[in-house]
């Protein structure tokens, strides 16, 4: 008897490995599809944030600014290497603009709106 146990412990072991590697996969697919909610809606929130806070610039630079490290949170977490990258990028650029007065506010607002499109398209393309 002790000779059909160490035939069956590779299989339990291969069953396990198999099991596993499945398990991965789906972690990476809900990651994936996690990121692919998450990322438009922190872009789409900030458009409409800003467009009310263009007479605080104080305000809008801080909504840019928590913005930019939500995306890095959701790049950190981002399974698939497109929507990592346009996530970084993305985060890179609302962390570059800064809002010190009403003339910067209206800048960024228009510099939001134009990357922000390019985004979502990229993370359209890397979600699908």
């Amino acid at each position: 008897m002790p000779r059909l146990k160490s035939r069956f412990l590779p299989l339990a072991l291969f069953a396990a490995c198999v099991l596993a590697a499945g398990c991965s996969e789906v972690n990476n697919t809900i990651d994936k599809a996690q990121a692919c909610l998450e990322a438009p809606k922190i872009i789409t929130d900030l458009g409409a944030e800003i467009s009310k806070l263009t007479d605080d610039p104080q305000a809008m630079d801080k909504a840019i600014d928590d913005a930019a490290n939500k995306l890095n949170d959701v790049a950190d977490q981002a399974a698939n290497t497109t929507l990592k990258e346009a996530t970084d990028s993305m985060a890179k650029t609302l962390t570059s603009i800064t809002v010190q007065d009403a003339n910067d506010a209206v800048d960024a607002l228009q510099k939001v709106t134009s990357e922000s499109a390019a985004y979502v398209e990229k993370v359209a393309q890397a979600c699908s």
